[in-house]
């Protein structure tokens, strides 16, 4: 995964040492095409790193809005156009280990989004998959992931405020 140039310039005065950052995770939802009176689907990526199947995520930007970061990221990473609805979680997420000795920890809002336009597609390095999943028949992922999808399709309106666990 490339590091963020300002993550980068920081990464240059602290080393490795343990950085927090903000983060975000969008659940993007679209009615299924298949199946107009059921369930809805959601944009999953497979990450290049690890083979995980996660929502689209990514770090904040310095003075970029978390939402605009949803945005920007669902069309990096996936071609796909989106509109932010609401605020689903604020998460801590980490630490996390990076493979070159980067410690992070996140302070994650997850959003619940809605698709707009294009069809998924890998956008960057990434990830090396990109499509819609039926929220009843999502592949393996991490049960905090599941979670978030979860709790956008309810319709839960007040945010998990909380750990990633």
């Amino acid at each position: 995964m490339p590091i963020p140039p300002h993550v980068a310039e920081l990464r240059r005065h602290v080393g490795h040492d343990p950085l927090w950052l903000t983060g975000v995770t969008a659940i993007v939802l679209r009615d299924d095409p298949e199946r107009p009176d059921g369930p809805p689907q959601v944009l999953l990526v497979k990450r290049s790193d690890d083979g995980r199947y996660t929502p689209v995520s990514g770090i904040v930007d310095p003075r970029e809005h978390p939402a605009d970061t949803a945005v920007r990221e669902a069309m990096e990473e996936t071609c796909v156009q989106i509109a932010v609805e609401r605020l689903v979680a604020v998460r801590v997420v980490g630490p996390i280990t990076y493979p070159n000795g980067d410690v992070s920890d996140y302070v994650d809002h997850a959003f619940r989004c809605r698709w707009v336009a294009g069809e998924p597609r890998v956008g960057d390095d990434e990830a090396t998959e990109a499509a819609w999943w039926p929220t009843d028949a999502l592949p393996p992922m991490g049960d905090d992931h599941v979670r978030l999808v979860v709790r956008a399709v309810t319709g839960e309106v007040d945010p998990y405020l909380g750990p990633a666990d």
